[in-house]
């Protein structure tokens, strides 16, 4: 149960917006696709650990996807927004049922924790 995972020198939690950059083969040709949403779960040990993001796609409806971190077909992870440090939980199963607008104080809790620790 960690709040961070590292993938690539890139150090990320749940409650961070990211962008995952996944090389996927077609036949003979190779394209790059990219998800981008909140990371609501880190789950596993060692080489079998996975993280969940989730993102609302069109007519509101919620896609989660579940990344193996040695995932081969990962290119890169870029971290959007920090919100780790705005989050209570370490699974959070909870923004499933709540709104976009609840979504967003973790953000807005993460930036008052923040300027408080820089004081």
């Amino acid at each position: 149960m960690s709040l961070y995972i590292t993938h690539k020198n890139i150090k990320f939690g749940i409650g961070d917006k990211i962008r995952v950059t996944q090389k996927i083969s077609e036949g003979q040709k190779t394209r790059s696709a990219y998800f981008e949403g909140i990371v609501i779960s880190i789950s596993g040990r060692n080489e079998g650990k996975t993280f969940t993001v989730r993102r609302i796609g069109e007519q509101k409806i919620g896609i989660e996807r579940i990344f193996p971190i040695e995932l081969p077909s990962i290119e890169k992870v870029e971290i959007m927004r920090h919100g780790t440090s705005g989050v209570r939980r370490s699974k959070l199963y909870y923004l499933r049922q709540s709104s976009p607008k609840e979504t967003e104080q973790i953000f807005t809790r993460a930036k008052i924790r923040d300027r408080i620790i820089k004081k």
